[in-house]
């Protein structure tokens, strides 16, 4: 009886032990915000104009609206700027006027290079003063979702100015690569056929981005020491090493 009694009192208890709903991943926690602030309004905007063919400025508004609410809901409740949100609600806001230019092939071309120059221009300022932007985006991957990674970048963030000056390194690596990259666009948009900047836009593009991978390793290879060293991971989990 007293054993029956034992196991009553501590069923409750084991259940209740369970209740609470586990933790979201780090790993979802972090990447959550590129979905919600980059994957969403540009996949929305590709689906309705490539896929249901609506016209440019409805799939633009459209598109528009969750980073317009994330800005909106993220400086009413946080007083913080959504930095991710608020650059594609530019970027969508900018092309919506630049719908109106038409006529010129070239035109068009430097058109696709002024909305891409907004994001660059947005990640050098933004760097300029102090708020890496790029960091949302590297996150995930220099902590792989591990939890004790996790924190240790969110302190070293907030306190290490070693730290925070790799994070503004990577952000100015990718913002003046984009710039670059849409400066050298604009001039050979004039300079060469348009049959050829149809598919040397892409490979500009994909060209930036690779040189910013490859360069941004003077930032990502410090933080993913640094990282390391304040989560007390073994040498050989940290990543790739520079000398």
């Amino acid at each position: 009886m007293t054993q029956v009694q034992q196991d009553t009192q501590a069923g409750p208890r084991s259940a209740g032990a369970v209740a609470p709903d586990p933790d979201p991943s780090p790993l979802v926690t972090m990447v959550k915000p590129l979905v919600l602030d980059i994957a969403v309004p540009l996949g929305s905007y590709y689906l309705l104009r490539d896929g249901f063919g609506v016209g440019l400025v409805p799939s633009l508004i459209l598109s528009s609206i969750v980073p317009a609410l994330r800005t909106v809901v993220g400086a009413a409740r946080d007083r913080s700027f959504n930095g991710l949100a608020g650059i594609i609600l530019v970027v969508n806001l900018v092309g919506i006027v630049l719908s109106f230019v038409t006529g010129d092939a070239r035109l068009m071309i430097v058109k696709d290079s002024v909305l891409s120059s907004v994001v660059g221009i947005s990640v050098l300022a933004a760097a300029a003063t102090g708020k890496p932007l790029m960091s949302a985006g590297l996150k995930p991957f220099m902590t792989k979702g591990r939890p004790a990674n996790v924190r240790a970048w969110d302190r070293l963030s907030a306190v290490d100015a070693r730290f925070r000056r790799a994070e503004l390194l990577f952000s100015t690596i990718w913002g003046a690569c984009l710039l670059t990259e849409c400066a050298a666009r604009v001039v050979l948009a004039f300079v060469l056929p348009v049959s050829t900047m149809v598919w040397l836009s892409t490979v500009l593009l994909i060209g930036s981005i690779v040189l910013a991978s490859v360069i941004g390793s003077v930032a990502t290879n410090p933080i993913e020491r640094m990282i390391a060293d304040e989560a007390g991971a073994p040498a050989d989990t940290a990543g790739p090493k520079s000398e």
